[in-house]
């Protein structure tokens, strides 16, 4: 029985082998043998499937990495552009002071009365308060009431008493602000009063005789001793004659400041005498 299976096995090696031999003697319509042939396409598929593989991995990486890099350059490009914003924005910031400086010294030198000028330093928070806090104060020598104005016109007045170092400025558009004015062509005297129109000014006690027209510029008319006569107030917008109690005109003024727009200021420090146009 074991030599059977020994002769079996024998027999199944040979024949492998007879096999073998022919096929390596057999070749295909290339002229390559059979079993070359065979090899040949078993490795180029196993090296087209690896190959394709490796293709995969190097396209799956390189997009990978050049995204990762896309985004990067994006967030620094982002970054770029934010601080050139921020230098835009200050260099104007920076211009626009320079200029009001440069506008205030000129007002500054044309002036008889002594001046300070100071820089605004805060605004108060509160609705409808209209106040502004300056960097100059007792020590410099500001005092309750003085008259506070910009490049182009009046801004208000030192209200409450000042510290050695700040003092607090009222609005002339604010709701209890006031002061006396004329008409610049006209000569219409009365007084002017902040509130919340728009315009924010109006002039009010004006004679309905005086023909105050649209466009006439308003200034100061030296009476209550607190701001000197002539400043700018603002323009007359609009002008009705006889309104209300038929008595006095309505008029409505647009200051000459831009009252959200205050960066430096001058404090007047000499006061005009009560004398000069009444009380």
């Amino acid at each position: 029985m074991g030599s059977t299976r020994r002769t079996l096995v024998l027999f199944l090696v040979l024949s492998f082998g007879h096999l073998l031999l022919m096929s390596v003697q057999v070749q295909t319509r290339s002229r390559m043998p059979l079993l070359q042939a065979a090899a040949f396409g078993v490795f180029a598929g196993v090296q087209h499937f690896t190959a394709g593989l490796a293709d995969m991995g190097r396209s799956f990486w390189s997009n990978y990495v050049a995204l990762r890099g896309v985004v990067a350059e994006n967030d620094a490009l982002q970054r770029q552009v934010l601080a050139l914003e921020g230098q835009v924005q200050a260099q104007a910031a920076i211009a626009s002071q320079t200029r009001d400086l440069e506008r205030l010294l000129n007002l500054q030198q044309s002036l008889v009365a002594p001046t300070l000028a100071a820089h605004v330093i805060a605004g108060d928070p509160a609705p409808g308060a209209f106040t502004i806090t300056i960097d100059r104060g007792s020590a410099d020598g500001v005092e309750p009431n003085m008259a506070v104005i910009g490049h182009a016109g009046v801004i208000g007045r030192v209200i409450n008493r000042p510290t050695a170092h700040a003092a607090q400025v009222q609005l002339l558009i604010g709701r209890n602000a006031g002061a006396g004015a004329i008409t610049e062509r006209s000569e219409a005297v009365g007084f002017i009063r902040g509130g919340a129109g728009n315009p924010p000014l109006r002039m009010e006690w004006v004679d309905l005789l005086k023909d105050v027209q649209i466009g006439e510029r308003v200034l100061t008319a030296g009476i209550g001793g607190i701001f000197p006569r002539g400043f700018v107030i603002g323009i007359v917008e609009r002008a009705v004659k006889g309104s209300g109690s038929g008595i006095y005109s309505d008029i409505a003024v647009r200051p000459a400041m831009d009252f959200s727009n205050i960066h430096v200021v001058l404090v007047i420090l000499a006061r005009p005498a009560r004398a000069e146009g009444g009380s």
